[in-house]
């Protein structure tokens, strides 16, 4: 729709969890080095948390399409389940016949599938989104699946994927087994004020097929005042400034723009009303990164220690059952998160935490719900517009200075008309 005003290949900021779009920030790039490591190491679990729309998602799937071919992939995004259902879907994900079967067998027929890979010179691997969903059962059935192994190494590696309640759920005592078998955890923070500017600037550049357009930093900050820093709310509000620039003709975003974007977006309910969002706010006291090795000694001073380089793990051994041992990441004077108190001892949750967690899940549904919609709604008014232009405009453009100015000003009226219906139809209102 914008695309050619702007000179740009493709939409910029859509929901899809691009990897091409992915920004380096400094969270992201610790992440990513974070899962490197926990898949190059074929060892315990792996843990990927962070607030909805912090861009887990994209993350994995960058590392996921960068795996060498020696390396099968199992991805669960649906994980209402129970334990036996999660079985089922893993054997189906697999291509395994699940249908009929007890769960002995449906166990065995696994295990030989996991030893005739590993004998084919192939690790298999399975990535679960959503995992906070996942009962105390369910996440016991993975551990118990985590123990196929052979002498050296483990025959299947699990990627766990989260909100931040995940790790609530992971501090129970009833997951003590599972927790010790965590190689690797890491939490996404939001952006902070530099990282948006250079986020935004980021993907305009990647979707630019001309002078890439700029977002001023005065913009910028404005963004990430009302999206915290929250990737997915940042390309909520900047698709919508790119909608609302192509419709008033305007090269260049500027802060008022954005401040009108804003408003219109939150009258119409695609953002919510106020400065913030709370599980935005609370994700900012969960800025730091945890890594934990299960064969490492206990070290008295973890905060002098640093996190295993990525790029040159140290070997690892087999898992012993006993305490996990901790690298900590420091990030604030004062605090440091390591293995022996990670997760943090929780409160048990309350009924508020529980409506606000499901309140949250229901506004993300419903914004995806509502991107659908606009897109839709973009395409049929695009489509109108281009056969407006075809009907009004000559066979011969004109080409002179006065030629042009009479065909602006034969356009006028209607541009008027049509941006007014573009703009209630961007917005939701009847026309």
């Amino acid at each position: 729709m914008y695309e050619r005003f702007y000179q740009l290949r493709e939409r910029p900021f859509a929901l899809s969890p691009d990897p091409e779009y992915l920004y380096p920030s400094r969270v992201h790039q610790e992440a990513l080095d974070y899962l490197r490591y926990g898949l190059e190491s074929h060892a315990g679990f792996v843990v990927i948390t962070g607030a909805i729309g912090s861009g887990k998602t994209t993350l994995v799937q960058s590392v996921l399409r960068n795996l060498d071919t020696h390396t099968t992939v199992g991805r669960i995004v649906n994980t209402m389940l129970d334990p036996r259902e999660l079985l089922e879907t893993i054997m189906l994900d697999f291509g395994l016949e699940a249908a009929g079967r007890s769960k002995p067998q449906l166990l065995r027929d696994l295990a030989q599938y996991l030893v005739d890979q590993r004998l084919a010179g192939r690790m298999v691997l399975i990535v679960i989104d959503e995992a906070q969903n996942l009962s105390l059962a369910a996440l016991e059935e993975l551990r118990m699946l985590s123990n196929l192994e052979t002498e050296k190494s483990k025959l299947l590696q699990i990627v766990l994927v989260g909100q931040p309640n995940l790790r609530d759920k992971l501090g129970t005592p009833e997951l003590e087994q599972l927790r010790q078998r965590i190689t690797v955890s890491y939490h996404l923070a939001p952006l902070d004020e530099e990282e948006t500017a250079n986020y935004i600037n980021h993907r305009l550049r990647r979707a630019s097929i001309g002078a890439p357009l700029e977002f001023p930093r005065e913009a910028t900050t404005l963004i990430h005042a009302r999206s915290r820093g929250v990737p997915r709310i940042i390309n909520i509000i900047c698709d919508a400034a790119l909608v609302f620039g192509y419709a008033e003709e305007r090269p260049q975003i500027d802060r008022a723009l954005i401040g009108d974007v804003l408003a219109e977006l939150e009258t119409t309910g695609v953002l919510a009303a106020g400065a913030a969002d709370d599980q935005a706010v609370a994700e900012a006291a969960m800025a730091a990164p945890v890594a934990a090795s299960a064969n490492a000694g206990v070290d008295p001073q973890p905060a002098t220690r640093t996190a295993p380089t990525p790029t040159a793990p140290p070997p690892l051994e087999r898992p012993e059952p006993r305490p996990v041992a901790t690298t900590a990441h420091t990030h604030a004077p004062g605090r440091v998160l390591d293995a022996r108190n990670w997760p943090p001892a929780p409160a048990r949750p309350t009924i508020g935490d529980e409506a606000r967690s499901n309140a949250l899940e229901q506004r993300e549904q419903a914004v995806r719900q509502r991107e659908r919609e606009l897109a839709e709604q973009r395409r049929v008014l695009a489509e109108e517009y281009r056969l407006l232009r075809q009907q009004r405009h000559p066979s011969v453009a004109p080409t002179g200075t006065i030629g042009r100015e009479a065909a602006q000003a034969r356009e006028e009226t209607r541009r008027v008309g049509l941006w007014a219906r573009l703009k209630r139809i961007m917005l939701g209102v009847s026309a």
